[in-house]
């Protein structure tokens, strides 16, 4: 059987927030909609399920995010996160340059939780709490191959 990941779903508070986050860091929305009915309550298994939703692709075209913000029922806030808590930890990124992806990543109030750190002098990396709370890995790669 052949397998391949297709995309990373993402519950967020504000989904025009969220989109503008990623399409800054360089990625791209190739489409949005909104889902109700039948098919979307059977398929996520939520019973009056109804959210808007956008689908974002990495510049590769290999990797892509599906968030979605929901209209019903009531998205539940939970606390953000931790990077050592069970389930969903982060979605990660390679950037050709950290710091302009800190850049652009403080414009939308989103900061490093500690630092930037360098891994056995092949990555500069750190985690940075995104929007809605997200996890988001940024890596640059010091040694090209």
């Amino acid at each position: 059987m052949a397998i391949k990941l297709e995309n990373v779903g993402i519950a967020v508070r504000n989904l025009e927030e969220a989109i503008a986050f990623f399409t800054d860091l360089g990625l791209t929305l190739i489409g949005r909609d909104t889902v109700s009915g039948e098919w979307t309550d059977t398929a996520v298994g939520l019973d009056g399920n109804h959210a808007r939703i956008a689908m974002l692709q990495t510049p590769d075209g290999h990797g892509r995010l599906e968030l979605f913000e929901y209209i019903h029922p009531d998205a539940i806030e939970t606390d953000p996160t931790r990077p050592n808590e069970i389930g969903m930890h982060r979605v990660a990124f390679s950037v050709d340059d950290i710091d302009t992806a800190l850049e652009i990543a403080a414009k939308h109030g989103c900061h490093p939780l500690r630092g930037v750190a360098t891994y056995q002098d092949v990555y500069k990396l750190t985690y940075v709490r995104g929007p809605s709370g997200i996890i988001v890995m940024l890596a640059e790669e010091l040694k090209k191959s």
